[in-house]
């Protein structure tokens, strides 16, 4: 099996080094791939929204799936190219990607549907939203409605800090189209979890689940981000409650696209607030997590082209999936700078070769004349896995602390909410 991996991030990375694995794949692509990918992917430099130039390669090169990673592809409707050409791919279609796209769409889904999640309203004129964040107090959640890299959230803590994400994103357009429409919704306490499922139709298979640390500093400090780290799995949450939104959220949600005629087939990724009500959406995105991939996929005993294929064929009721009982932890590091403006072209030092426990997945690299250097905000996932969360956490950090690029920083906090419930 020939495979095509779109995106050039740690999730895509992950998902290269995870298809490698399977006795079914004979040769991975990956386009446009990082600098840590060469060495055992073929890479050609193909923006991952570049739809006619990704559907030329999957043909002329006979690729027999290809699994789109990035949001930015499957909102480009690089999926129903492919499938206007009758080649395999994996990934909702871009009106089902919409659960992503527009979060907007995504509330009035949920609302429709039964699926618990905070109240919210919409609005496309900043005087409105900020006269209802006045009526509504603080702490309040501020949105851009499209995509935003993930960044596009705004956790505000004071009428100040809301209204200046008013402004910033609407009128400032910090996000470009991004914030031509926001979502103000209520803020929501508790313990945060990532749940993803392989979605094919109304068969809806979960994966483990996983915590991500979106706040750029340790305590959960500054700005979000796209992801500093991620750990699997989650003690502070019971397989009780892992059933439930499975049965609450993640089933509903399945079937309440099928109702709409949006059939969905890749990964419907959940993220959500355990509340003293109970568990509510954060928000819906429409393909793997990043970096929670880089945790989940470590733990994944089963072969992962079987996975997809399977999906992507419409028979995943078929498909046994089993995990594995270890832990895994992966620490983001970044550029300085990073979620703002970074500087690039930094050269990176050390960097551990892959063992059975121990893996670096590449986001922001690059190569110039051999050298490995920084491309991007979020530069290394340093993946382990170990007996115990507590074991995998120092086994990463080990490896972390070997590796050097100016300006580096990366939170010291990953998996300690984790580690400390375990203990308890």
């Amino acid at each position: 099996m020939r495979v095509l991996v779109i995106g050039g991030g740690g999730r895509e990375h992950a998902l290269l080094w995870k298809l490698m694995q399977s006795p079914r794949v004979t040769k991975v692509y990956c386009t446009p791939g990082n600098g840590g990918m060469g060495a055992h992917a073929v890479t050609p430099p193909i923006s991952s929204t570049d739809v006619e130039s990704l559907v030329r390669f999957a043909r002329e090169n006979q690729i027999d799936l290809t699994v789109v990673g990035p949001e930015a592809s499957l909102m480009a409707g690089v999926v129903d190219a492919f499938e206007r050409e009758g080649l395999a791919v994996f990934g909702p279609r871009k009106s089902a990607a919409r659960v992503e796209g527009s979060k907007r769409f995504a509330k009035e889904l949920m609302e429709k549907y039964g699926v618990p999640t905070g109240r919210y309203r919409a609005f496309t004129d900043p005087e409105a939203a900020i006269r209802y964040i006045r009526e509504q107090g603080a702490p309040i959640v501020v949105k851009a409605d499209g995509l935003a890299a993930g960044k596009g959230v705004i956790v505000a803590r004071t009428l100040d800090e809301a209204e200046k994400a008013v402004e910033d994103l609407m009128r400032s357009r910090t996000f470009g189209k991004a914030g031509e429409e926001i979502v103000v919704e209520e803020y929501l306490e508790g313990e945060e979890i990532s749940l993803m499922a392989f979605v094919d139709g109304e068969t809806v298979r979960p994966m483990v689940p996983a915590q991500d640390h979106k706040p750029v500093f340790d305590g959960d400090r500054g700005p979000n981000t796209g992801g500093m780290g991620a750990y699997s799995p989650v003690p502070q949450i019971s397989e009780e409650r892992i059933r439930q939104i499975v049965q609450e959220i993640l089933e509903p949600m399945a079937r309440g696209m099928e109702q709409e005629g949006l059939r969905y087939r890749g990964v419907l990724y959940a993220g959500l607030m355990m509340t003293d009500a109970g568990p509510k959406v954060i928000e819906f995105n429409a393909r793997f997590g990043d970096p929670e991939t880089q945790v989940v996929l470590p733990r994944l005993d089963s072969d992962l082209a079987e996975i997809l294929s399977a999906v992507t064929e419409g028979r995943l009721q078929e498909i046994s999936i089993r995990w594995k009982p270890e832990s895994s932890l992966c620490v983001v590091m970044a550029s300085e700078g990073y979620p703002g403006d970074v500087v690039k072209g930094k050269k990176i030092r050390g960097v551990p070769a892959a063992t059975g426990e121990t893996m670096v997945f590449h986001a922001g690299t690059s190569r110039e004349e051999g050298a490995l250097i920084t491309a991007g905000g979020r530069v290394l996932g340093v993946t382990a896995l170990g007996a115990d969360l507590q074991s995998a956490r120092e086994a990463a950090y080990r490896s972390v602390e070997s590796i050097e690029f100016e300006g580096a920083h990366y939170r010291k906090d990953i998996g300690a909410r984790g580690v400390k419930a375990r203990q308890t």
